[in-house]
């Protein structure tokens, strides 16, 4: 993953903050996540195209029953890089300011659209989202950011709404099953340009407005398609990225969801959904994310061998062998665990090197040279791939829907 990505890929308002304390952690991540350009040995169809069947010989294909997912990164919308190389107070409400601006400027109503396209397109029966951000204003002040409670309770984008309403438009189509609270902060913002229009009385002259974000992951399920849910959970890891902010410690809250499923007559399974850390000290080992892998598969973790097989999307952050050594340590774990993989990396999906979303803004599918999004399972004997697909490598309605693409997994359950 490039510097540019995993600016991106943490949670927007943590950065905001960070920037005073954090300048040494980005910069000793830049360049680790580069592809390589070879492709996967692990599923099951190295150098095919999209789509070919990946387990199981092509007469088996039809026995079983079919079972639809897909995990999508929704992206949260700016590049981080002002606010984590701000050198004052005053450089850090100015940077925040143009973080909001920018946030703004990707148009998540109408990459709303396209992500749902993506959706409705694939019919998924079931789908793991990450980075689903609430976005919130108030008045400006230090406070929430020095502990005291958030105050910006004024909606500018709830990302879960403007994608339900998009995927929901024509007939009820998809609902939530789970959906979990993870990383949260407010922080003040010169977002206008203005000066001298914010309380100079709390050190913040410039700053006319508060930032609120509520990084959220989800499930959705498909409605009337033959799809059973039960037992929804969800939880916040217990390793998190701890990292200091104006003399407090703050720690990256991120979580996992999960639900049991049934699908056209399939056996129950569990579908687990999570979003793993994305910095890490590059000398970490275990990594933030490696900890936060080890849970999921730990005795009573959400994917650890049980009753239910396991299906496993999400955006983990790591990969065996297109992201850097210390990337690769919780990928690593899963597979130690006995987790198999279930989708295609032909072509890859992440991501994309340009901030701004805008159709010729400078993101480009050559961008897409590594891999962080999986499907995975941890009972390859009876959930077979039948076909995957990467999807959203290009830009619509004027816009890239996300800096990752989405993918897309058609499993075969024997029974």
């Amino acid at each position: 993953m490039s510097l540019v990505s995993r600016r991106r890929l943490l949670p927007i308002a943590a950065l905001l903050t960070l920037a005073l304390a954090l300048p040494a952690v980005a910069a000793a991540h830049g360049g680790g996540h580069k592809g390589h350009g070879h492709r996967h040995g692990h599923h099951g169809f190295p150098g095919h195209p999209p789509g070919h069947p990946g387990h199981g010989n092509p007469g088996e294909q039809g026995r079983g029953h079919e079972v639809k997912v897909m995990t999508r990164n929704l992206y949260l919308g700016a590049d981080l890089a002002p606010a984590i190389g701000a050198p004052s107070l005053e450089a850090f409400v100015a940077a925040n300011g143009q973080i909001l601006r920018e946030v703004s400027a990707n148009d998540f109503p109408t990459r709303a659209k396209g992500l749902a396209q993506e959706i409705l397109e694939k019919e998924p029966d079931l789908v793991g989202l990450q980075e689903v951000a609430l976005w919130r204003t108030g008045p400006p002040s230090l406070a929430p950011v020095l502990g005291g409670e958030p105050t910006a309770n004024t909606v500018r984008y709830d990302y879960l709404q403007l994608l339900l309403e998009q995927l929901n438009k024509k007939k009820p189509q998809y609902e939530v099953v789970v959906s979990q609270n993870e990383f949260e902060l407010e922080a003040p913002a010169d977002e206008n340009g203005i000066p001298n229009d914010g309380p100079a009385a709390e050190g913040i002259p410039n700053a006319e407005i508060n930032g609120r974000l509520t990084m959220r992951d989800v499930i959705l399920a498909r409605r009337g398609a033959g799809v059973q849910t039960a037992n929804p959970q969800s939880a916040n890891y217990k390793a998190l990225l701890e990292v200091p902010i104006l003399g407090k410690s703050l720690a990256i809250k991120r979580g996992w969801e999960a639900t049991d499923a049934k699908v056209r007559g399939s056996g129950w399974f569990r579908f687990v959904n999570t979003h793993l850390e994305s910095f890490d000290p590059p000398q970490l080992v275990p990594s933030i994310r490696a900890q936060q892998a080890a849970e999921l598969v730990a005795p009573g973790g959400p994917a650890a061998n049980g009753d239910l097989p396991v299906v496993l999307v999400g955006d983990l952050n790591s990969d065996d062998d297109t992201v850097s050594p210390g990337d690769q340590q919780a990928y690593r774990v899963l597979l130690e665990a006995g987790l198999v993989e279930r989708s295609t990396d032909n072509p890859l999906g992440c991501c994309l090197n340009s901030s701004l979303l805008a159709e010729g803004a400078g993101g480009s599918v050559a961008d897409f040279d590594h891999q962080v999004d999986h499907v995975m399972t941890d009972d390859p004997a009876d959930i077979a791939l039948q076909s995957s697909a990467v999807s959203g490598l290009n830009p619509v309605n004027g816009f890239w829907n996300s800096d990752h693409a989405g993918l897309f997994s058609a499993l075969r359950f024997a029974h």
